[in-house]
Protein backbone atom coordinates (compact mmCIF):
# COMPACT_ATOMS: atom_id res chain seq x y z
CA UNK A 1 0.00 0.00 0.00
CA UNK A 2 0.63 3.80 -0.09
CA UNK A 3 1.62 5.99 2.28
CA UNK A 4 -0.87 5.41 5.63
CA UNK A 5 -2.66 8.88 6.09
CA UNK A 6 -4.27 7.30 9.06
CA UNK A 7 -0.84 6.46 10.73
CA UNK A 8 -0.65 9.76 12.15
CA UNK A 9 -1.15 9.68 16.06
CA UNK A 10 0.68 6.04 15.75
CA UNK A 11 3.36 5.11 18.16
CA UNK A 12 6.18 3.11 18.07
CA UNK A 13 6.88 0.65 21.15
CA UNK A 14 9.64 0.98 23.25
CA UNK A 15 13.35 0.83 21.86
CA UNK A 16 16.32 1.05 24.17
CA UNK A 17 20.24 2.40 23.16
CA UNK A 18 22.82 2.49 25.48
CA UNK A 19 25.86 3.74 25.45
CA UNK A 20 29.25 4.19 26.95
CA UNK A 21 32.22 7.11 26.96
CA UNK A 22 33.62 5.41 23.99
CA UNK A 23 30.86 5.71 22.00
CA UNK A 24 30.33 9.58 22.96
CA UNK A 25 34.52 10.11 22.14
CA UNK A 26 34.20 8.70 18.75
CA UNK A 27 31.21 10.50 17.83
CA UNK A 28 32.97 13.41 18.53
CA UNK A 29 36.05 13.00 16.42
CA UNK A 30 33.18 12.04 13.82
CA UNK A 31 31.70 15.60 14.02
CA UNK A 32 34.98 17.38 13.92
CA UNK A 33 36.39 17.88 17.41
CA UNK A 34 40.23 18.02 17.76
CA UNK A 35 40.68 18.73 14.33
CA UNK A 36 42.04 21.91 14.57
CA UNK A 37 43.51 22.11 18.04
CA UNK A 38 43.55 18.01 19.57
CA UNK A 39 44.76 19.33 22.45
CA UNK A 40 42.76 22.69 22.73
CA UNK A 41 39.86 23.69 24.38
CA UNK A 42 37.60 20.47 23.22
CA UNK A 43 39.61 17.99 24.91
CA UNK A 44 36.84 17.56 27.49
CA UNK A 45 34.56 16.17 24.02
CA UNK A 46 37.71 14.30 23.11
CA UNK A 47 39.16 12.38 26.23
CA UNK A 48 38.52 10.57 28.85
CA UNK A 49 41.55 11.01 31.24
CA UNK A 50 43.06 14.98 30.55
CA UNK A 51 44.35 16.00 33.96
CA UNK A 52 41.65 18.23 35.23
CA UNK A 53 39.35 18.00 32.53
CA UNK A 54 36.12 15.92 33.10
CA UNK A 55 35.11 14.29 30.16
CA UNK A 56 31.72 15.91 28.59
CA UNK A 57 29.21 14.79 25.70
CA UNK A 58 28.33 17.08 22.76
CA UNK A 59 24.56 17.94 23.21
CA UNK A 60 24.16 16.75 19.41
CA UNK A 61 25.05 13.31 20.19
CA UNK A 62 21.40 12.19 20.95
CA UNK A 63 21.02 12.32 17.57
CA UNK A 64 22.37 8.88 17.36
CA UNK A 65 19.61 7.52 19.16
CA UNK A 66 17.36 7.05 16.22
CA UNK A 67 19.65 4.94 14.18
CA UNK A 68 21.01 2.64 17.24
CA UNK A 69 18.19 2.29 19.70
CA UNK A 70 17.04 -1.79 19.18
CA UNK A 71 14.13 -3.77 20.08
CA UNK A 72 10.57 -2.64 19.61
CA UNK A 73 9.52 -1.24 16.26
CA UNK A 74 9.88 2.36 15.01
CA UNK A 75 6.42 4.59 14.18
CA UNK A 76 7.55 4.77 10.83
CA UNK A 77 6.60 0.96 10.40
CA UNK A 78 3.20 2.54 10.33
CA UNK A 79 3.50 4.76 7.72
CA UNK A 80 3.43 2.22 4.90
CA UNK A 81 5.24 1.42 1.80
CA UNK A 82 7.81 3.15 0.16
CA UNK A 83 11.10 2.83 -1.56
CA UNK A 84 13.57 3.44 1.11
CA UNK A 85 16.05 4.67 -1.52
CA UNK A 86 13.37 7.54 -2.14
CA UNK A 87 13.43 9.04 1.11
CA UNK A 88 15.52 11.68 2.20
CA UNK A 89 16.16 13.71 5.29
CA UNK A 90 14.34 17.02 5.45
CA UNK A 91 14.90 18.55 9.34
CA UNK A 92 16.40 17.52 12.31
CA UNK A 93 15.61 18.91 16.23
CA UNK A 94 16.83 18.10 19.65
CA UNK A 95 15.65 19.35 22.77
CA UNK A 96 17.65 18.83 25.71
CA UNK A 97 16.18 18.18 29.30
CA UNK A 98 19.73 17.80 31.00
CA UNK A 99 23.13 17.13 29.95
CA UNK A 100 23.74 13.79 28.41
CA UNK A 101 26.03 11.22 30.83
CA UNK A 102 29.32 9.83 29.49
CA UNK A 103 27.30 6.79 29.73
CA UNK A 104 23.57 5.54 30.08
CA UNK A 105 20.80 3.75 28.87
CA UNK A 106 17.54 5.58 27.53
CA UNK A 107 14.16 4.14 26.49
CA UNK A 108 12.78 6.06 23.11
CA UNK A 109 9.28 6.17 22.11
CA UNK A 110 8.43 7.67 19.00
CA UNK A 111 5.25 9.22 17.00
CA UNK A 112 4.07 10.31 13.58
CA UNK A 113 3.04 13.91 14.17
CA UNK A 114 2.24 15.03 10.39
CA UNK A 115 1.81 13.46 6.80
CA UNK A 116 1.81 16.16 4.58
CA UNK A 117 1.55 15.88 0.89
CA UNK A 118 3.47 17.49 -1.03
CA UNK A 119 2.84 16.81 -4.92
CA UNK A 120 6.02 15.21 -6.25
CA UNK A 121 6.56 13.16 -2.68
CA UNK A 122 5.44 13.20 1.02
CA UNK A 123 6.55 14.01 4.05
CA UNK A 124 6.44 12.56 7.03
CA UNK A 125 6.69 13.73 10.54
CA UNK A 126 7.77 12.66 13.97
CA UNK A 127 9.14 13.24 17.79
CA UNK A 128 10.52 10.70 20.21
CA UNK A 129 11.08 11.07 23.60
CA UNK A 130 13.42 9.60 25.34
CA UNK A 131 14.02 8.61 29.42
CA UNK A 132 16.95 7.76 31.13
CA UNK A 133 16.38 4.00 32.61
CA UNK A 134 18.49 5.03 36.06
CA UNK A 135 15.72 7.78 37.20
CA UNK A 136 12.52 7.09 34.56
CA UNK A 137 12.95 10.91 33.83
CA UNK A 138 13.04 12.78 30.29
CA UNK A 139 16.54 13.35 29.08
CA UNK A 140 15.70 14.71 25.43
CA UNK A 141 13.11 15.27 22.61
CA UNK A 142 14.26 14.17 18.84
CA UNK A 143 11.83 15.81 16.00
CA UNK A 144 12.54 14.76 12.57
CA UNK A 145 10.88 15.09 9.13
CA UNK A 146 11.41 12.71 5.74
CA UNK A 147 10.83 13.53 2.26
CA UNK A 148 9.70 10.20 0.27
CA UNK A 149 10.02 11.00 -3.28
CA UNK A 150 7.31 9.67 -5.66
CA UNK A 151 4.92 9.13 -2.81
CA UNK A 152 2.98 12.55 -2.59
CA UNK A 153 -0.26 13.17 -4.98
CA UNK A 154 -2.95 11.54 -2.31
CA UNK A 155 -4.23 14.57 -1.88
CA UNK A 156 -3.36 15.33 1.69
CA UNK A 157 -2.63 18.32 3.65
CA UNK A 158 0.67 20.15 2.35
CA UNK A 159 1.83 21.18 5.81
CA UNK A 160 3.03 24.67 7.28
CA UNK A 161 3.92 26.65 4.84
CA UNK A 162 5.63 29.79 7.06
CA UNK A 163 9.21 30.10 7.01
CA UNK A 164 10.99 30.14 10.69
CA UNK A 165 13.91 31.31 11.59
CA UNK A 166 14.72 32.75 8.27
CA UNK A 167 18.19 34.25 8.01
CA UNK A 168 18.79 38.47 8.44
CA UNK A 169 19.67 40.37 5.83
CA UNK A 170 23.04 41.63 7.76
CA UNK A 171 25.99 40.06 8.69
CA UNK A 172 26.35 37.46 11.48
CA UNK A 173 27.24 38.05 14.93
CA UNK A 174 29.26 35.34 14.93
CA UNK A 175 30.29 33.21 12.04
CA UNK A 176 32.62 29.57 12.64
CA UNK A 177 34.56 27.88 10.47
CA UNK A 178 35.50 24.41 10.29
CA UNK A 179 37.49 22.49 7.55
CA UNK A 180 35.62 18.57 7.41
CA UNK A 181 38.24 15.73 6.77
CA UNK A 182 38.28 13.55 2.66
CA UNK A 183 37.41 11.03 5.13
CA UNK A 184 35.11 12.42 7.36
CA UNK A 185 32.12 10.32 6.24
CA UNK A 186 33.75 7.00 6.66
CA UNK A 187 34.49 8.45 10.63
CA UNK A 188 30.96 9.37 11.19
CA UNK A 189 29.40 6.00 10.07
CA UNK A 190 30.88 4.00 12.74
CA UNK A 191 28.73 6.11 15.07
CA UNK A 192 25.78 3.77 13.33
CA UNK A 193 24.63 5.33 9.98
CA UNK A 194 26.25 2.61 7.67
CA UNK A 195 24.12 4.30 4.80
CA UNK A 196 26.46 3.06 1.97
CA UNK A 197 25.70 6.55 0.08
CA UNK A 198 28.34 7.73 2.42
CA UNK A 199 31.47 5.20 1.95
CA UNK A 200 30.68 3.64 -1.57
CA UNK A 201 30.95 4.98 -5.20
CA UNK A 202 28.98 2.83 -6.60
CA UNK A 203 26.12 3.95 -4.80
CA UNK A 204 26.47 7.62 -5.19
CA UNK A 205 27.03 7.14 -8.78
CA UNK A 206 23.71 6.24 -8.65
CA UNK A 207 22.42 9.35 -6.75
CA UNK A 208 24.21 11.09 -9.07
CA UNK A 209 27.10 12.38 -6.33
CA UNK A 210 30.48 13.20 -8.11
CA UNK A 211 31.64 10.51 -4.72
CA UNK A 212 29.99 9.50 -1.40
CA UNK A 213 28.22 12.29 0.51
CA UNK A 214 28.57 13.44 4.05
CA UNK A 215 26.08 12.80 6.31
CA UNK A 216 23.49 15.43 7.12
CA UNK A 217 23.38 14.55 10.51
CA UNK A 218 27.29 15.31 10.68
CA UNK A 219 27.20 18.59 9.35
CA UNK A 220 24.38 18.93 11.56
CA UNK A 221 26.97 18.16 14.40
CA UNK A 222 29.49 20.12 13.13
CA UNK A 223 26.93 23.04 13.41
CA UNK A 224 25.98 22.27 17.31
CA UNK A 225 29.21 22.23 18.09
CA UNK A 226 29.79 26.14 16.38
CA UNK A 227 26.44 26.95 18.66
CA UNK A 228 27.93 25.14 21.64
CA UNK A 229 31.14 27.11 21.33
CA UNK A 230 29.96 30.68 20.62
CA UNK A 231 27.13 31.00 22.57
CA UNK A 232 27.41 28.25 25.67
CA UNK A 233 31.04 28.47 26.31
CA UNK A 234 31.44 24.87 25.35
CA UNK A 235 28.75 24.31 28.83
CA UNK A 236 26.48 21.15 27.47
CA UNK A 237 24.57 22.72 30.06
CA UNK A 238 23.84 25.98 28.58
CA UNK A 239 22.62 24.06 25.40
CA UNK A 240 18.82 23.74 25.26
CA UNK A 241 17.18 22.95 21.66
CA UNK A 242 18.29 23.10 18.27
CA UNK A 243 16.50 22.97 14.63
CA UNK A 244 17.40 23.02 11.03
CA UNK A 245 16.44 22.09 7.44
CA UNK A 246 18.88 19.67 4.88
CA UNK A 247 18.82 22.24 1.92
CA UNK A 248 21.80 20.72 0.32
CA UNK A 249 24.59 17.72 0.57
CA UNK A 250 27.91 18.09 1.75
CA UNK A 251 31.26 16.44 0.23
CA UNK A 252 33.58 15.67 2.56
CA UNK A 253 36.77 17.82 2.71
CA UNK A 254 34.73 20.77 2.11
CA UNK A 255 34.87 23.77 4.48
CA UNK A 256 31.66 24.58 6.81
CA UNK A 257 30.96 27.85 7.82
CA UNK A 258 28.21 28.40 10.36
CA UNK A 259 26.89 32.08 10.88
CA UNK A 260 24.72 32.58 13.95
CA UNK A 261 22.61 35.95 14.09
CA UNK A 262 21.55 36.81 18.07
CA UNK A 263 19.04 40.02 18.91
CA UNK A 264 16.29 38.90 16.15
CA UNK A 265 14.25 37.27 18.82
CA UNK A 266 13.59 37.01 22.94
CA UNK A 267 16.82 36.70 24.93
CA UNK A 268 18.45 32.98 24.64
CA UNK A 269 17.34 32.26 21.25
CA UNK A 270 19.82 32.88 17.99
CA UNK A 271 19.12 32.11 14.29
CA UNK A 272 21.87 29.96 12.53
CA UNK A 273 22.47 28.69 8.44
CA UNK A 274 25.39 26.45 8.30
CA UNK A 275 26.83 27.01 4.01
CA UNK A 276 29.67 25.10 2.07
CA UNK A 277 33.23 26.20 0.98
CA UNK A 278 31.11 27.64 -2.34
CA UNK A 279 28.95 29.82 -0.37
CA UNK A 280 25.61 27.90 -1.09
CA UNK A 281 23.27 26.95 2.45
CA UNK A 282 23.35 23.55 3.12
CA UNK A 283 21.33 23.91 6.85
CA UNK A 284 19.02 26.66 6.64
CA UNK A 285 16.16 27.98 8.95
CA UNK A 286 17.49 27.41 12.50
CA UNK A 287 16.76 27.72 15.57
CA UNK A 288 19.12 27.75 18.26
CA UNK A 289 18.16 28.41 22.37
CA UNK A 290 20.22 28.85 25.07
CA UNK A 291 21.10 29.76 28.56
Amino acid sequence: MPINQDAIGSKGTPRTWAWDSRDALLYALGVGCGVADPVGSELEFTTENTMGVDQKVLPTFCVLAGFNAQGGKSAMSNAGTYDPRMLVHGEQGIRLHRPIPVEGEISIVDEITGIYDKGKGAVVATKAEATLAADSKPLFELTSSVFIVGEGGFGGDRGPSDKTNVAPERAPDHAVTYQTRPDQALLYRLSGDRNPLHSDKKFSDVGGFPKPILHGLCTYGFTGRALLASLCGNDPARFKAMDGRFSSPVLPGEALTINIWTGEGEDGTAIFQTVGGDGRVVLNNGGFSYE
